[in-house]
């Protein structure tokens, strides 16, 4: 399997997909790699870590052999950015349910708030080698 950190996110969400953008244009080194939560990666990973995809209301990160969902998946994306964006892994010390909080209230709103597509993204020949599926 790859030994990259993979992010799998909501590929219809409009908020998750600006946040994969965000991350693609912040890891310059190109050490994520990702794949929607819809797709053919998910499928064979969550399963692996008792992650049951019909529960599934979270982004997850797959990184060194381990699965986080929700606020600490994000918080570990950010270890991988270049500049500035790395020490927001630094709020890993706070506990996951108060990071977890948050993140559940935009999770609940997401396409309430920013909206849905009606299929997920599809990345452009530049991007396809940090795509999974």
């Amino acid at each position: 399997m790859n030994e990259n950190p993979i992010l799998l996110f909501d590929g219809v969400c409009n908020y998750c997909n600006f946040w994969v953008r965000f991350a693609i244009k912040r890891d310059k080194k190109k050490k994520l790699k990702f794949a929607t939560l819809q797709g053919k990666t998910a499928k064979e990973l969550l399963p692996k870590y008792n992650i049951n995809a019909a529960d599934m209301n979270s982004v997850v990160m797959i990184d060194n052999g381990k699965a986080y969902t929700k606020s600490a998946a994000g918080v570990r994306m950010c270890k991988y950015l270049d500049g500035g964006w790395k020490l927001m892994y630094g709020l890993i010390i706070i506990p996951k349910f108060i990071l977890d909080f948050f993140y559940k209230i935009i999770s609940r709103n997401r396409y309430k708030w920013f909206g849905k597509k009606d299929e997920c993204m599809v990345p452009g020949p530049e991007l396809r080698d940090r795509f999974l599926d």
